[in-house]
C-alpha cells in the first residue's frame, strides 16, 4: 500500500515506520494520523511475519506534534475526531504484541513525545529534545505513559513547567533507553532491532501482556500472575528444556532465541 504521509519498509522479521512530513517537522496531521494507524494494523493482519517494528521521524526531527497549521481552524467535531484518532493509535500502541522502538532524533514535543513514548524501548540521538508544552497553550498533556516511565514528581516537573529538555537529561531521568552520538544512531538501532527480532513472538506477546497486568496488581498477585505464566511457557514450550540441556552442554549461545 501506498501512503501520503509515512514511509514503510521490510527486512525480514524487521518493520520500519517512518513519519515523512519533513518540511512540516513531522506535525502530527488529521492525514498522517490516519495513516500511521493503518500502517501499524497492516502489521497485525497481513506482516504476521514482523517481529518488531521501528518507528522513526528521520534524521533531523521526529515530531512537533499536533499540526499548529491544521489544529487552530478545526471545529468542534473535527476537534473530537482529531482526538479520538490519537486515542485509537495509542491503544493500538499500548496493546501492541511486537516488540516497537521508537527512534527519535532532533524534537519530539506533545504529541510527538506521546509517540515516543509507546515505545517498549526509546532510543535517543544526542540531538533528541523532548518537551510536553501543552500548558502553556492551556490543555494537558497526556500523561498515563510519562508517569509510568518516569514516576510522578518527573512527570510533573515536565508537564507543569512545559519546558523542553535534552536527550542526556532524559537519559538520566530514565525516560530513554540509550542516547547515541547521530553518527552511530542508525547503526545502534539496528543492532539493537536484529537482537530483539530474534526473540519467540509467543514469549514477547506472553512478557508484553504481563508488563500490562502487573502493574495493576499487588505485589503478591503479580508474583502469583508471573509464575503462572511461566510454568505455562515451560509447558506448552517445547523447546526450553532442550535449549537448556544445549546451554549446559556449550552447544548455543543463551542469547539467541530464533525461534
Amino acid at each position: 500500500m501506498e501512503y501520503q504521509f509515512v514511509k514503510v519498509s521490510t527486512y525480514d522479521a524487521i518493520a520500519v515506520v517512518e513519519m515523512d512530513r519533513k518540511r512540516e517537522l513531522n506535525a502530527l496531521s488529521q492525514g498522517m494520523l490516519s495513516e500511521i494507524k493503518k500502517v501499524f494494523a497492516s502489521f497485525l493482519t497481513e506482516g504476521n511475519d514482523i517481529r518488531l517494528v521501528i518507528f522513526t521521524g528521520g534524521d533531523a526531527c521526529f515530531s512537533a506534534g499536533i499540526d499548529l497549521k491544521e489544529a487552530p481552524f478545526y471545529t468542534s467535531e473535527e476537534a473530537a475526531n482529531y482526538f479520538s484518532l490519537a486515542v485509537d493509535i495509542y491503544s493500538m500502541l499500548l496493546d501492541y504484541d511486537r516488540i516497537l522502538i521508537t527512534a527519535v532524533s532532533g524534537i519530539a514535543f506533545g504529541g510527538g513525545f506521546n509517540l515516543a513514548l509507546m515505545g517498549d524501548i526509546i532510543l535517543a540521538s544526542e540531538s533528541a529534545i523532548f518537551g510536553h508544552p501543552e500548558i502553556k497553550y492551556g490543555f494537558n498533556p497526556l500523561l498515563t505513559p510519562l508517569v509510568a516511565r518516569i514516576g510522578l514528581a518527573r512527570s510533573k516537573e515536565l508537564t507543569l513547567k512545559g519546558e523542553p529538555i535534552g536527550a542526556r537529561e532524559a537519559n538520566s531521568m530514565g525516560l530513554v533507553n540509550r542516547v547515541v552520538a547521530p553518527e552511530q544512531f542508525k547503526r545502534e538501532v539496528w543492532s539493537w532491532a536484529r537482537q530483539l527480532s530474534t526473540r519467540s513472538p509467543d514469549v514477547v506477546r506472553a512478557l508484553k501482556r504481563s508488563f500490562d497486568v502487573v502493574s495493576r496488581l499487588d505485589a503478591k498477585a503479580a508474583l502469583e500472575y508471573e509464575l503462572e505464566m511461566s510454568a505455562m511457557l515451560f509447558n506448552i514450550r517445547g523447546d526450553i528444556r532442550e535449549k537448556m540441556k544445549d546451554v549446559i552442554e556449550h552447544k548455543t549461545d543463551p542469547q539467541e532465541d530464533k525461534s
